[in-house]
């Protein structure tokens, strides 16, 4: 194995530049190191200007997703070796506005998850003496969605949200039915109204790269394919059965 590699990292500033640029950078290559040891290398001992975003190291926090040769990747967590002898280019996750090299832009992201309501709604004002109880097969139906760290890797994989940047995306809208699938939530039908606009489910043409590169395995788009039949559904009842929204 050679000892170093090259990585092709992309530099921007806003007050600066018109568009982004490629600054390569010779980084020891280790067999233990992630694509972010390589970035803090940079940021510690070559070039301290360098942006970028990261805060756990462990596949949690979601924050250290970027382009890595093209495919969204978080960079805690994929090898620098497997990219040898290189070079490797890191930019900034696709389809968002880019604040500083590989920082994007996230207020449009959290405002539509905050569209979705991703939290249990309570129509009532029962209050419970102890925590709801749910059945092993209860949990199970929204289980893989809880599993979501908002991460954006499947905005950046996600075509339609590149054509339509008001499209709610993939992981806000397996989010929301995540809370429509628990037993405690009564917010459905108000997920359901926001979802069933132009800008929802519907935009989705189920290419599935969003559930391609989610790091944790949810698949965001058989969640859209879900509520996408639940919506038809309620479509027909309303029709057929208008006395029972009454």
């Amino acid at each position: 194995m050679a000892e170093t590699i090259l990585l092709e990292v992309a530099r921007f500033l806003p007050e600066r530049d018109t568009e982004p640029s490629y600054q390569t950078f010779e980084v020891p290559l280790r067999g233990d190191w992630m694509i972010l040891d390589a970035l803090n290398y940079i940021k510690d001992q070559l070039d301290g200007s360098l942006g970028f975003r990261w805060s756990c190291r462990m596949g949690i926090c979601g924050s250290c997703g970027m382009m890595v040769n093209g495919v969204p990747k978080l960079t805690c967590e994929t090898l620098l070796s497997t990219f040898a002898p290189g070079p490797v280019r890191i930019g900034p996750l696709e389809h968002f506005p880019v604040i500083k090299d590989l920082v994007i832009e996230m207020e449009g992201f959290l405002g539509k998850l905050q569209k979705v309501q991703p939290w249990v709604v309570r129509k009532d004002d029962f209050k419970p003496q102890r925590e709801f109880i749910q059945t092993p097969a209860q949990l199970e139906a929204f289980k893989q969605y809880t599993l979501c760290i908002n991460c954006m890797l499947c905005y950046a994989a996600c075509p339609v949200f590149g054509l339509d940047p008001e499209f709610t995306g993939p992981a806000a809208i397996a989010l929301a039915e995540r809370y429509n699938l628990d037993s405690r939530d009564q917010g459905a039908e108000g997920r359901t109204d926001v979802l069933s606009q132009h800008d929802g489910i519907w935009d989705c043409t189920v290419i599935g790269e969003c559930s391609q590169v989610c790091p944790k395995h949810v698949d965001p788009s058989l969640a859209i394919q879900q509520y996408k039949l639940t919506a038809t559904k309620e479509w027909f009842k309303s029709w057929l059965l208008p006395w029972g929204n009454k």
